[in-house]
């Protein structure tokens, strides 16, 4: 495929698989701003109405390396067109769902192809970009599309929502979705799958493992503060999911053709990337949910006014993914952003672990956010080049699937201990006679601090154990 698409096709091709993948960071935010209508008008409870979110989590979790693995074995594009497909019909189910019980099986199946889609679509830009100048670039337009597609989706979700219905919100993704389908099917030309020298066989009880193990684990970790992080049924399931996976790498290293061949985690710079990542994803996941609600409920702002606060951040990652992380890593190699953009976002994480209750947005909040966003954009780009530089192609759908359950695990993992933390230190100073505004605001600053030692940590992963560049040029992964 890298050789069958040449110069503006290739662009084509990314602006094509970048706009499908936008689809699915949308979706993970659009959702939450029309929960209450959702609940209003299907008549939800408070503990079923987590379930819309939840089971897209659980899919999404669970099907990010089968999604990847599969694209590898059986052709990233068919995998690709496929994913696309169950994510649009299952928009379509969502969009006209008069139950709860078919809204939330819909949601299920948006997760499943929302998962393919995020594996394969970063393994088909690594191997249409093999030249690392255009890589960079090419890297720069997709973490654009990650990192300010969340924001878009919550103000695009209270658009929706508000002029028209909850229902819109998922609508909206059937002519996207078609219009991406017949791009795709007209530009990207067929491919066989590279990694199918086992002649297309599927090491069925490896996929069957580690899904169950990634969907336990994802199930145990959204419900964790809910059920209780010490309670049996948490404990159980994660114990569950640890045994699983400790079956899958069994079966890994025995099994003739395996899901995943271990072999790669001998490819340093895979490895140390995906720690980094678990560790920026647990701080900067966590930060993103936690700052929106110290704005709102401590700092009083209106959804709208939260919304604009974010605006300064994505307009720096902007900026960053659209040119200058390119040119960073084409002038300065991979370590050194990664390492310094973390820095960068742990010193942000930490003003707002001091910022107060009464806090001036000029102040005490639009520094911090400038120096995540900083941090985010400087950071990102190279860390994904990083982790996919070594890997060769027939093992990329696979890597992209690794790196993404890396972030999707480190972020769910991150705010649900995050959280929890804030949650505890607010409800002891409640108890010891501390007013309900100033017990919340000291547990987000708990939580910032604490999200801060993740970053910080991964700042220094990734400066002393990431190589200063990928050498190997995909070295092998057997």
């Amino acid at each position: 495929m890298t050789q069958a698409l040449q110069g503006r096709q290739r662009w084509l091709a990314l602006y094509i698989l970048c706009l499908g993948v936008l689809m699915i960071v949308l979706d993970t935010t659009i959702v939450t701003v029309a929960l209450p209508s959702i609940k209003a008008d299907l008549r939800f409870s408070e503990t079923a109405l987590v379930w819309v979110v939840n089971a897209y989590m659980l899919t999404f979790g669970g099907f990010l390396l089968l999604g990847g693995r599969l694209g590898d074995l059986y052709g990233q594009r068919r995998l690709f067109l496929l994913g696309l497909s169950l994510f649009t019909l299952a928009s379509l189910a969502c969009g006209m769902a008069g139950s709860q019980a078919l809204l939330i099986a819909a949601r299920a199946v948006q997760g499943i192809g929302g998962a393919v889609i995020t594996a394969v679509a970063l393994s088909l830009i690594t191997n249409l970009f093999t030249e690392s100048g255009e890589r960079a670039k090419a890297m720069g337009i997709y973490s654009f599309v990650c990192s300010v597609g969340g924001s878009v989706g919550a103000l695009l979700g209270g658009v929706l929502t508000s002029y028209l219905s909850w229902r819109s919100i998922f609508l909206v993704n059937l002519p996207l979705g078609i219009a991406v389908y017949l791009m795709c099917v007209r530009l990207l030309p067929r491919d066989q799958g590279s990694a199918a020298g086992n002649g297309g066989r599927l090491d069925l009880w490896g996929a069957a493992t580690v899904t169950s193990a990634l969907m336990l684990a994802v199930y145990a970790v959204v419900n964790g503060n809910q059920l209780g992080w010490w309670s049996a049924p948490t404990l159980g399931l994660l114990g569950v999911a640890a045994l699983l996976l400790l079956a899958f790498l069994v079966i890994e290293s025995r099994v003739q053709a395996p899901l995943m061949p271990l072999g790669l985690f001998r490819l340093r710079n895979l490895a140390v990337a995906n720690i980094v990542g678990v560790l920026w994803a647990a701080g900067m996941f966590a930060w993103f949910f936690l700052s929106a609600l110290y704005l709102q409920l401590v700092l009083g702002y209106t959804p709208l006014q939260v919304g604009l606060a974010f605006v300064p951040a994505d307009l720096i990652m902007a900026a960053f993914s659209l040119g200058l992380s390119a040119w960073v890593v084409i002038r300065y190699g991979q370590r050194h952003p990664i390492w310094i953009g973390l820095a960068i976002a742990t010193l942000g994480l930490l003003l707002f672990a001091r910022a107060p209750m009464q806090g001036n947005f000029w102040i005490d909040v639009l520094p911090g956010m400038s120096l995540l966003g900083l941090g985010a954009g400087l950071a990102f780009n190279p860390l994904l080049m990083a982790a996919m530089g070594d890997v060769q192609e027939q093992d990329s759908g696979l890597a992209s699937g690794i790196v993404n359950t890396s972030f999707m695990l480190g972020g769910a993992l991150g705010l649900a201990v995050l959280a929890s933390f804030a949650d505890a230190r607010t409800v002891a100073l409640k108890a010891a006679g501390v007013d309900a505004i100033s017990a919340l605001h000291r547990g987000y600053l708990l939580a910032f601090l604490i999200g801060a030692g993740f970053t910080g940590l991964a700042a220094l992963l990734g400066g002393w154990l990431l190589r200063p560049a990928s050498v190997s040029g995909g070295a092998a992964a057997h």
